[in-house]
């Protein structure tokens, strides 16, 4: 087209770099994420105070570097960007403190078998499409509490943080760890067959636990967790919904070594004797909390341990395929399940959000917005739950809430979900850390 000339090798190399700098200024049209510059403005017909449970409205924030620097100010500064969301509510980024984010229990491989048919690669690429589910759903920040070996979270969290992939923060388990034949291993199969060790979270015993924890710090992990008791979706075939499964003495000694390599522990359990061992233990957050009594709720309101509820997994209509002792195990559980939660929010206890998914489908996270209402929580509560309880059980300061200083993780709904908190399942705008992810 052009002669080889000095002249038009500069003109064609600053066409380049125009053409290489333009998304950086402006919506792509074949894409739905925006390179956001350093600064930009957003304008909203108001936004979430969730510390006050009211609408501040109309909205305006300056975002720069990835953070809101100010909120309505008096002089807005000149020649930046503006995202004109006009009609919409603005929230903080939502952070789920329950994911499976690389699992995919109903579709695919049976999830009974997949530890004999899928390795650590299969689930972290799986997780590349999850992750993107749950950022468009509006969750900016998840915390992960897989128990699948080879480290496929910790893996997808890197790839997340380089860029590599879209996806939320993540707060990364690594392998749950499980007593040998408890919930959380991989068991039912020929001997030979999947048996796991210390290494990948099955441990028994003080020194098999501590060599369990200090090895999942090793290669990165961000929580710890310990299934405490059984569970509804064992791997393990024989184990028993409540019954516990670690004794205080291995309780203690998990908590000890993960607060001295500072990480917190969530402990999975359902059966009030394991709930209140691990409380006592010192555990940060109870998942489930099926069956919790007087004594419970009030061991837990003295330790500020939290109760992590997923509502709406006790709602979720099983497939047909899934096991029957699992099925029979569900059953059993939702009243007590009801009955835990109203006692837990009547006496006070501390509550984040966590949904379970991936037991049921990632894109129907939101989903268990309603259910809290359902059971009771009020809008405002849930979602605290999910902005600055959630961020506050992660011990994190710098999200969960609008305001000066804090990440520019940001979210929009076309109603106000204090009246209305059906808004929450459809989410029109979600900006994570100052970059636009679904507009």
């Amino acid at each position: 087209m052009f002669g080889l000339t000095k002249e038009n090798l500069k003109s064609s190399a600053l066409f380049i770099l125009y053409i290489m700098l333009l998304p950086c200024f402006s919506w792509s049209t074949n894409a739905t994420e925006l390179v956001s510059p350093s600064s930009l403005i957003i304008k909203a017909k108001g936004m979430l105070d969730v510390r006050n449970a009211k609408i501040v409205s109309p909205a305006t924030l300056i975002i720069k570097n990835g953070n809101i620097e100010s909120i309505n100010p008096d002089v807005l500064p000149k020649n930046l960007a503006i995202i004109d969301l006009s009609s919409q509510i603005l929230l903080p980024g939502l952070i789920d403190t329950h994911t499976h984010i690389t699992s995919d229990y109903f579709t695919g491989d049976d999830w009974t078998t997949a530890i004999a048919k899928q390795t650590a690669a299969d689930w972290a690429l799986q997780g590349v499409k999850f992750s993107r589910d749950v950022l468009d759903a509006g969750f900016t920040t998840i915390r992960d509490l897989g128990a699948q070996p080879g480290f496929p979270d910790v893996a997808l969290m890197k790839a997340i943080n380089a860029g590599y992939v879209d996806g939320p923060d993540i707060w990364p388990a690594g392998h749950a760890i499980s007593m040998t034949g408890g919930h959380c291993d991989w068991t039912g199969y020929a001997p030979g067959i999947a048996e796991l060790g210390p290494k990948s979270g099955i441990a028994d015993g003080v020194v098999e636990v501590m060599k369990a924890v200090r090895y999942q710090a090793k290669y990165g992990v961000k929580v710890i967790k310990v299934c405490a008791t059984g569970g509804v979706f064992s791997f393990s075939q024989n184990a028993e919904i409540g019954a516990q499964q670690y004794t205080l003495d291995e309780l203690k000694v998990i908590v000890r070594e993960a607060h001295k390599l500072g990480l917190k522990v969530a402990a999975h359990a359902h059966g009030t004797k394991g709930i209140n061992a691990a409380v006592i233990a010192g555990v940060d957050s109870i998942e489930h909390g099926s069956i919790l009594t007087e004594k419970s709720i009030k061991l837990m309101k003295e330790r500020g341990t939290y109760l992590v509820p997923q509502t709406y997994l006790n709602e979720f209509e099983l497939p047909p395929e899934t096991p029957a002792a699992t099925v029979a195990k569900s059953n059993y559980l939702k009243p007590l399940v009801v009955n835990s939660l109203t006692l837990a929010y009547k006496g006070g206890v501390k509550m984040a959000f966590g949904s379970d998914n991936g037991v049921f489908p990632h894109v129907n996270t939101a989903l268990e917005f309603e259910s809290l209402i359902r059971h009771g929580i009020t809008a405002a509560d849930a979602l605290r739950m999910a902005t600055i309880f959630a961020a506050d059980l992660l011990g994190v300061e710098d999200r969960g809430e609008l305001a000066s200083g804090k990440r520019a993780d940001i979210i929009a709904v076309q109603s106000n979900p204090l009246e209305n908190i059906s808004a929450m399942k459809s989410v029109t705008f979600v900006m994570k850390q100052g970059v636009v992810y679904k507009q």
